[in-house]
């Protein structure tokens, strides 16, 4: 599902089957040598979050993406987020991202690191392939989390 109207209808009648958000973090690079890796970074990411958001619809809620600068402070934003995401009613929270920055942030949810991969030159089939392949390899962790 995602942070749509119409889906959210649909979330609040059926809340106890939808028990898990994701959240895709996104740093924006503004320093023009950085640009161009940040938005391939971005890209790839999203990609990944829809692919995962299709693969399990109606379980998961896909948040709209939470984009920062290099100069914001990760600690107070990982706080503020935890919080405010803890007064939803979802049981699983996961956060993507591939700014490893991250994994050393204690937050409300499971952080899950992604290496970026550049899509933009890639076939279509391709970059579905390595879409998959990365699902695959998370998979584990989302089952581990829905089975406690």
């Amino acid at each position: 599902m995602n942070w749509t109207a119409k889906d959210m209808d649909t979330y609040l009648q059926q809340k106890d089957y939808i028990d898990t958000l994701i959240v895709p973090l996104l740093k924006v690079e503004t320093a023009l040598g950085a640009m161009k890796n940040s938005t391939s970074s971005s890209e790839f990411l999203m990609h990944l979050a829809t692919f995962i958001e299709t693969q399990f619809k109606g379980r998961m809620m896909l948040m709209p993406p939470f984009a920062y600068t290099q100069s914001m402070d990760l600690q107070a934003m990982a706080e503020t987020l935890s919080r405010d995401i803890s007064s939803a009613s979802f049981k699983h929270v996961f956060f993507l991202t591939t700014d490893s920055a991250w994994t050393s942030i204690e937050m409300g949810g499971e952080i899950i690191w992604f290496p970026s991969i550049p899509l933009e030159s890639m076939d279509p089939q391709l970059r579905q392939t390595i879409i998959e392949d990365q699902l695959r390899q998370v998979l584990p962790r989302f089952m581990e989390k829905w089975s406690q």
